[in-house]
């Protein structure tokens, strides 16, 4: 099957109803500008890697920490898809990780932390035990199996690839990685989906010396927010195809939702180089939830496995205050979270129209 046909299919849309996006989008909002910046990489000893299956799209994007990182983890979505997120409880043995993994593909894109395990290996990176290495490497998932082919998804070698592919440099953005198949707005069913992707920030604390970042690929049942305005970025569309209709408007005046559970999920990481421990980075991703919710609506629901893992390095050695860290890295999250939206890019073929080719930026 054509893949146009199949997304005729798959999200039961006429193709008039597909294209063109400026008909469709004639009444959306004004524009914005897109919050602060930065990336995850602005956090010293730490590289991102992403791997991007375009012919989905699907893919996967992996943060190591070549020194070993604390970590916790926090975990409020209903339908969750995780791997070693009970080593990162702080009453259990292992300290540290040497990496974390978000990944596309619902449980099967949990098989990429293999290939994220191998290439530590190699490279002599993990828990140490007599002669060898157990790199530990928590992982989560996001369901996109229903954009393009399901039978599409990372594995090992994708895992492999991200490590090969991570650097210091600027995060990239947008329709890549973990955020390749990413969508939102999905509470009245797919036909009325919005493409999102994978997004980043971080901000330098005054003149301490301390560095908080985020990384999320959204991929949300709700909208995004701008949580300045409280309005929506990006989101369920409206039924005549001119706007969006806000979800969590739509229903307090009582319309009827439907909800594909297990077919979403956000998943992010909040990092400083402000040393903490165990205990102290599972609140810290506590308190990033908190960015979940400013900047989505609904969040945390039946059909969502949203998942913050909490990343310390370590490198300065400035005593930090743990619940201050924790509120700038719900700040940092949450613009994270609206970039991931703006900078998505639209999937024709599939029915997917994005933000920026829309409605533009500021």
């Amino acid at each position: 099957m054509k893949r146009r046909e199949f997304a005729r299919n798959l999200l039961g849309l006429p193709l008039a109803a597909v294209l063109p996006a400026e008909a469709a989008f004639a009444a959306a909002k004004e524009p914005l500008s897109l919050p602060e910046g930065g990336s995850l990489t602005d956090v010293p000893g730490l590289k991102v890697g992403h791997h991007t299956l375009s012919e989905r799209p699907t893919g996967c994007t992996v943060v190591i920490c070549e020194e070993g990182a604390t970590a916790g983890v926090d975990v409020r979505g209903s339908a969750p898809g995780t791997r070693e997120t009970d080593l990162l409880s702080p009453i259990n043995t292992v300290q540290q990780v040497q990496a974390i993994l978000l990944s596309g593909g619902s449980a099967y894109g949990l098989a990429a932390a293999t290939g994220v395990v191998r290439w530590l290996e190699e490279h002599n990176l993990g828990y140490k035990i007599g002669k060898g290495v157990v790199p530990i490497v928590p992982a989560a998932i996001l369901m996109d199996l229903g954009v393009g082919d399901f039978k599409i998804r990372p594995g090992d070698e994708h895992g492999y690839k991200a490590c090969v592919a991570a650097t210091t440099g600027p995060v990239a953005e947008g329709n890549v990685g973990a955020g390749a198949g990413a969508t939102i707005g999905k509470m009245f069913g797919p036909k009325f989906s919005m493409k999102s992707g994978l997004g980043t920030a971080s901000v330098k604390v005054g003149d301490t010396g301390i560095v908080v970042a985020a990384l999320v690929a959204v991929n949300a049942v709700g909208d995004v927010i701008n949580p300045q305005s409280g309005k929506v970025v990006a989101g369920a569309r409206s039924e005549d195809g001119k706007g969006y209709r806000d979800s969590m408007d739509a229903m307090l005046k009582g319309y009827r939702v439907v909800v594909q559970n297990a077919a979403n999920t956000t998943i992010g990481i909040v990092a400083t180089n402000a040393p903490f421990n165990k205990t102290q980075m599972t609140k810290i991703a506590q308190m990033a939830h908190d960015g979940y919710a400013r900047a989505i609506n609904p969040v945390h629901t039946m059909g969502d496995g949203d998942t913050i893992f909490a990343m310390s390095t370590g490198t300065t050695k400035v005593k930090a205050d743990v619940s201050a860290v924790g509120a700038i890295a719900a700040t940092v999250m949450s613009r994270a979270i609206v970039r991931a939206a703006m900078q998505a890019s639209s999937l024709p073929d599939l029915g997917l129209p994005a933000y920026k080719d829309y409605v533009g930026r500021s």
